[in-house]
């Protein structure tokens, strides 16, 4: 029987191999419900719009299209769903676009086994999964546009932006900054809204886009 607590997860990947196995490893995870598996953009669209899940484990390359592309069509039909992105290969294009397109967190496949389960608790708990360097690499690849109007941020979420852009955690940010975790969640959550964001990392890039921080970071 489903517990109200559990994390309810679709999977969307195209190898039916693959799907299965990652189906089978989330449904012995301890609190996590798998609540459908797709194998296209079309399926997964549908299956979001009905099952209402967490966080969607999606692969990038699908056999009518890709994951950005139902990433973007995501954000209309399942909009509190958080995204693990899968990809083959962790080609920088390909990691800028999902960003871009609201993904938070992304595993390479050769990876996804060993840490799929961590990396949808860490989504479903608002963090990003990126590595802090695999973030700076990406940062001066994000689009830089104009400013239409200036967003007005606090100086502590002004703070906490210039550390999500950094890859730090809740709890690291809550160290550095000497406030609980729950107040960094708060500040986040404040950041995503008055940024248009649906995560950490699309936060991140459309603070780039709007010069909020640094392209640069170190």
């Amino acid at each position: 029987m489903e517990s109200a607590s559990e994390l309810r997860v679709l999977v969307c990947d195209d190898h039916v191999m693959l799907a299965e196995g990652l189906t089978a490893l989330l449904r012995a995870a301890e609190g996590i419900d798998v609540v459908g598996s797709a194998g296209s953009v079309a399926e997964v669209l549908e299956m979001a719009a009905m099952t209402t899940p967490d966080v969607i484990v999606l692969d990038y390359d699908l056999p009518d299209g890709t994951g950005v592309e139902a990433l973007e069509e995501l954000r209309r039909c399942a909009p509190d769903a958080r995204v693990v992105m899968l990809t083959a290969f962790a080609d920088d294009p390909i990691l800028v676009r999902a960003i871009e397109a609201g993904c938070a967190g992304f595993l390479t496949k050769q990876k996804a086994t060993a840490d799929l389960v961590d990396a949808v608790r860490l989504v479903a708990a608002g963090e990003a999964v990126i590595p802090p360097d695999m973030l700076a690499r990406l940062l001066p690849r994000f689009r830089r546009g104009d400013v239409s109007s200036p967003v007005a941020l606090t100086p502590r979420e002004q703070e906490v932006l210039e550390l999500l852009a950094t890859g730090a955690t809740s709890a690291g940010m809550a160290r550095d900054l000497e406030v609980s975790p729950n107040t960094i969640r708060n500040h986040v959550q404040a950041i995503l809204v008055k940024l248009g964001a649906h995560s950490r990392l699309e936060a991140v890039a459309i603070a780039v886009r709007e010069g909020l921080v640094s392209r640069r970071r170190g």
